[in-house]
């Protein structure tokens, strides 16, 4: 049964949703198409320009995607505290390099002094379009009508370019944000179409690793040491993406880079063993650190989306989270 969206995004619970939308019509983002012969990479271009523009107006950050053939994934942050903290000025400025806005607040930008009737309806819509800059459909709704133009545009066709609605999952806790960014992060491995992280087209992970290493090169050239904490500095990870740092720094993934990166490598060797590359005896540093069973891990990694529904977490958070939408019991709880 589909349920309402405000009773499957609590920003109270979790700022954190795995999101996911496919396409109709055997409709292509990427790959070659066998039904019409022809080739769509350059779409998943547009997909990932989008999602880095609307996350630069919106405060919906990016912290992993994966852009496949036929469908997408996306895990966000909303970052509500900083739209509320925004300016009237810099809201209004967001929302207009999306809309055309409103001939009342065209009227504020041009200097005129609003009286206290129109003072009062200018209030009401800069509230309104805060609210919206935060919000994860009014974000879908920009992505996918974007995108759905130009390939509607491209094929010449007019009609649904996109599965219905988004499908969402709030990710209840630090385990369950690790494990979904690592299931999208190693889509194209888990579907064959990748031997390594750095072959994985089109996904965060292999930014993320494309952007660290040349950050590090570029620290060699010029003979400066690569300290510990680099890999929880701005400047070695994308600025697009939410950077990882941990739970002592603001505004950050809770785990270090190279934690991540060596956690979702180990993964995907264990995936396909005949896949490129030794598996390490090791376990790594984060299962260690949040006490995870190494089948768990590889379990969630793989089953992620069969494991839970529209809530993710551990069987505790499933059931509070459960009992605060006045439900029995939510998938994954037990």
């Amino acid at each position: 049964m589909t349920r309402a969206r405000k009773k499957l995004i609590d920003l109270a619970s979790t700022p954190y949703y795995h999101l996911i939308s496919r396409c109709v019509r055997r409709a292509f983002l990427c790959g070659d198409d066998k039904y019409t012969g022809k080739n769509f990479d350059h779409r998943r271009e547009w997909l990932v320009e989008r999602i880095k523009f609307l996350s630069s107006v919106f405060a919906i950050e990016i912290a992993a995607y994966a852009i496949m053939s036929n469908h997408y994934h996306l895990v966000v942050n909303v970052n509500r505290r900083q739209a509320l903290d925004w300016s009237d000025d810099e809201v209004i400025n967001r929302w207009y390099q999306l809309y055309n806005g409103h001939v009342l607040v065209d009227r504020y930008l041009n200097g005129e002094e609003l009286d206290k009737v129109s003072l009062l309806f200018f209030n009401e819509i800069i509230a309104k379009w805060r609210e919206r800059l935060y919000d994860i459909s009014w974000y879908m709704k920009n992505l996918n009508e974007y995108i759905a133009r130009e390939a509607n545009k491209e094929d010449n066709c007019k009609g649904k370019y996109w599965e219905g609605r988004y499908k969402s999952q709030a990710l209840l806790d630090e385990i369950a944000v690790l494990s979904c960014m690592a299931y999208v992060d190693l889509n194209p491995i888990r579907a064959n179409i990748a031997d390594t992280l750095e072959d994985s087209d089109f996904t965060s992970i292999q930014e993320r690793i494309a952007h660290f290493k040349a950050f590090t090169m570029d620290k060699v050239k010029v003979d400066q040491p690569i300290k510990q904490k680099d890999n929880t500095q701005h400047e070695s990870q994308p600025s697009q993406l939410k950077p990882f740092g941990g739970n002592h720094i603001k505004n950050t993934l809770p785990f270090a880079l190279l934690d991540y990166i060596e956690l979702v490598d180990w993964s995907g060797r264990h995936i396909d063993p005949k896949k490129k590359g030794h598996i390490k005896n090791a376990v790594p540093k984060v299962l260690l650190t949040l006490s995870i069973e190494e089948a768990q891990w590889l379990e969630s990694i793989m089953r992620f989306r069969q494991q839970y529904s529209n809530f993710a977490g551990s069987k505790q958070r499933l059931k509070q989270q459960a009992a605060s939408n006045d439900v029995k019991w939510y998938k994954g709880a037990g």
